[in-house]
């Protein structure tokens, strides 16, 4: 069983901003798509980015291209997401996922079997 531990959440102001870590147990880490996605209050869980097993495709939602950037560590079983000019808009838990197939990029939520707690993100205006 994966499992995946968020952390860097927390409370900033608008413009700025937070790099959330996902660690992940177990060997395979580097065979698999990792995602974040995010709920707000009342909302439903929508998908935010996603990185390719070696880094060799990124894809984000259009409401956090040019902010927010994923990226991957894989010796470290650790997946990041960098997220600057953070807005109230972006306020919502943060989860990290991966998929219960290996060598599957995709950005559907549907896709993702493993998820971690999730870490709270608020932005103040």
């Amino acid at each position: 069983q994966v499992q995946l531990v968020e952390s860097g959440g927390g409370l900033v102001q608008v413009g700025g901003s937070l790099r959330l870590s996902c660690t992940a147990s177990g060997r395979t880490f580097s065979r698999y798509t990792m995602g974040w996605f995010r709920q707000a209050p009342g909302k439903e869980r929508e998908f935010v980015a996603a990185i390719s097993w070696s880094a060799g495709a990124t894809y984000y939602t259009d409401s956090v291209k040019g902010r927010f950037t994923i990226s991957r560590d894989n010796a470290k079983n650790t997946v990041y997401l960098q997220m600057n000019s953070l807005k109230p808009e972006d306020t919502a838990v943060y989860y990290c996922a991966r998929p219960l197939v290996s060598g599957v990029v995709t950005t559907t939520l549907y896709d993702y079997d493993f998820w971690g707690q999730g870490t709270q993100v608020t932005v103040s205006s």
